[in-house]
């Protein structure tokens, strides 16, 4: 039996020795209603003793309760094992007496969630936290650690602007606030450069490097800025590169051009040139300039040699003809020796005649 019964039973024994003198005294006297009245406050006083003092040891088994639970989660979560660790807190989290207690397990849920990577759950906690606890002493890290799982989630943008709101929430007062500031604009970086915003990124890691030298992402930033400067001239050899691609897709686009154009016209004059050094082919042409008929001259009597034109005899056309001929000939032969010139020139090589 514990000492609160015994000292319950203790008292009831002593009132009702108490109550049994009264009575005999009261029925001496005829004070029935004065005896139920007395009768009733005494038994009533004792039970609220003994109801106080089991309350009382309800809220010490709470306690111990709680405090035995939290720290049992605080070790798991140290030895790395989360998800038993997020158990302990849970139930930690039921024993809490107040508000304080309450959130602080809560929190510490939230961050086992987070070490096993169960964010839904943890986003979950963050709203509940939120909704129940607004001005708790973690709400501030709550924005840091739901920026994380935004970033984590693809939500750049968001993200972005949760990490901002946490480093406007908090200063450099002491070197936990300063790392994690720190973190928060190495963070704000990595959301910029996911998004391909290099130049905006490289500021954000160079002050990193610049106002946190002791902070445990320098290297990280280090190691980005290094990246970004890889990116930056790749993107510039890659555009070199294209620009020479076309430059010289159109270089032999007009080269080809002219090509055919050279090779055309070589053609027309080697067939042209053909066709004026074989004999035959200038038999034709005498034949067939010979047959063209000649104009007769009609002698007009009286002064005719004044009136009509000068005459014109076969042989004279004969003549004429062949002299036309091998000057079109010589004229040929020059403009087919320049143009074998100019493609020799443009080819680099000797001439196929």
């Amino acid at each position: 039996m514990n000492k609160p019964t015994a000292l319950c039973e203790k008292i009831l024994i002593s009132y009702f020795a108490f109550f049994t003198e009264i009575q005999y005294n009261m029925s001496m006297r005829k004070g029935i209603r004065f005896f139920w009245v007395m009768f009733v406050a005494l038994m009533l006083f004792p039970a609220g003793i003994c109801a106080a003092q089991g309350n009382a040891r309800v809220t010490t088994t709470a306690q111990s309760q709680f405090a035995r639970r939290f720290q049992n989660g605080a070790e798991l979560y140290a030895m790395s094992r989360w998800q038993e660790a997020t158990i302990e807190f849970r139930r930690a989290q039921e024993n809490a007496q107040t508000l304080n207690e309450w959130a602080q397990s809560l929190y510490w849920v939230i961050l086992s969630e987070l070490a096993f990577s169960d964010y839904g759950s943890a986003l979950r906690d963050m709203d509940e936290l939120d909704r129940h606890a607004p001005h708790s002493t973690y709400t501030r890290d709550m924005v840091y650690h739901r920026a994380r799982v935004y970033f984590i989630q693809g939500f750049f943008d968001d993200a972005l602007l949760l990490f901002n709101r946490f480093t406007n929430s908090v200063t450099d007062s002491d070197r936990v606030t300063s790392d994690r500031r720190a973190a928060s604009f190495f963070w704000m970086g990595e959301c910029l450069y996911s998004m391909g915003q290099l130049e905006e990124a490289e500021k954000f890691y160079s002050w990193v490097l610049a106002r946190y030298p002791q902070s445990v992402k320098v290297e990280a930033a280090s190691y980005r800025i290094d990246l970004i400067k890889q990116k930056k001239i790749e993107a510039e050899l890659l555009a070199l590169l294209q620009l020479s691609h076309e430059e010289s897709l159109r270089t032999s686009e007009d080269y080809q051009r002219t090509i055919r154009t050279y090779e055309h016209t070589l053609n027309i004059y080697q067939r042209r040139i053909a066709e004026l050094a074989n004999p035959a082919a200038n038999q034709n042409l005498r034949d067939t300039q010979a047959a063209v008929p000649v104009t007769p001259q009609i002698e007009i009597p009286g002064n005719a040699s004044q009136d009509k034109p000068p005459s014109v005899t076969e042989e004279s056309v004969s003549e004429n003809n062949l002299v036309s001929d091998v000057n079109q000939n010589d004229d040929l032969m020059e403009r087919a020796i320049q143009l074998r010139n100019d493609v020799q020139r443009i080819l680099g090589g000797e001439g196929a005649w």
